[in-house]
């Protein structure tokens, strides 16, 4: 997993910082989103993916990388 912000489109809601504080924070400053880590382990990709999902500005992208251990995607 790979992680990216757009702190263009962050609206300073706080919502990743709150879910995922290992992964997002705020800026002191002008309070807009920071990424501590591009790339979170494992046990924290849940809690990454969810705070991207929560954020009211869509500023977060989360860019899943294929590899060995990866699961291929569900097919019907």
């Amino acid at each position: 997993m790979q992680l990216s912000i757009d702190r263009d489109r962050c609206i300073g809601a706080g919502m990743c910082a709150l879910t995922a504080p290992e992964v997002f924070d705020q800026d002191d400053e002008d309070g807009l989103v920071l990424l501590r880590t591009a790339a979170p382990p494992p046990g924290l990709h849940a809690t990454a993916r969810l705070a991207a999902g929560l954020c009211p500005a869509a500023a977060l992208t989360v860019i899943e990388q294929g590899g060995a251990g990866s699961s291929p995607p569900d097919t019907p």
